[in-house]
């Protein structure tokens, strides 16, 4: 599937799945996705009073995060109204909406200007873009000289036996969780097929350091199920 036909089947997704994207999030993940998230804010050691964007903020956990750290101002950018929509009361409730901002828009062109921000982040979204160099470029030209690019998303685990278990598990029995639990079959069959073309862990790697990125760095996650990847702009340091 490429270019707008995947924009908008991703699209139609995540707008179908929003009112139980959290508790999926739990159920797939056994929890986990909170932990991945709390070891990348330690990577990044979020200075106070600094900028970040959030790309495909989804509901908001990492735009929340991000400004619970410290950052003073944080804009989280969605293609998905429903998404943004429990993103919006979950930043009302969290007693920060002063300093985070919510944008409708893609991350495929950004609507902000060069050298914004400090930190721009993606979580779980990167294997959804049609184009992720795209993205990774648009992240870079937004972020100042010496700021992050950081993705964390679901990675290829490379050691058997788990690769074969996590293979089972992601193939077949993930999507049964989202028919059981969200009544959504097709819609988490997606994520699987989704992960099949993505990059692992060393590729993605290799691919920040494509697109201009220095000091990249690549953390595989709960024996590689998922990883982490941060890469600094060229011109500063971070």
């Amino acid at each position: 599937m490429e270019g707008k036909m995947k924009e908008q089947y991703v699209h139609e997704v995540f707008q179908s799945i929003a009112p139980k994207y959290d508790k999926m999030n739990d159920i797939i993940s056994f929890r986990r996705h909170k932990a991945w998230r709390a070891f990348a804010m330690r990577r990044m050691s979020v200075r106070p009073g600094t900028s970040a964007v959030d790309l495909c903020c989804g509901t908001c956990d990492w735009t929340i995060a991000l400004a619970r750290a410290g950052a003073a101002r944080v804009v989280g950018l969605d293609f998905s109204e429903a998404m943004l929509e429990i993103g919006r009361r979950k930043v009302e409730q969290s007693g920060l909406a002063g300093r985070i901002e919510l944008h409708h828009g893609n991350a495929m062109a950004l609507p902000f200007e060069d050298n914004a921000f400090d930190y721009a982040t993606i979580g779980f979204g990167l294997r959804n873009v049609p184009d992720l160099r795209q993205v990774l470029r648009e992240m870079t030209r937004v972020v100042k000289p010496g700021g992050l690019i950081v993705s964390l998303d679901a990675s290829k685990p490379t050691w058997q036996p788990f690769k074969a278990l996590y293979d089972l598990y992601f193939q077949h029995l993930m999507p049964l969780l989202g028919k059981i639990f969200a009544s959504r079959y097709q819609q988490y069959k997606w994520l699987p097929e989704s992960l099949s073309q993505f990059p692992g862990r060393h590729e993605l790697a290799e691919i920040f350091r494509e697109v201009g990125l220095v000091e990249v760095q690549a953390y595989p996650l709960s024996g590689g199920v998922a990883a982490l990847h941060i890469g600094v702009k060229r011109g500063g340091k971070a």
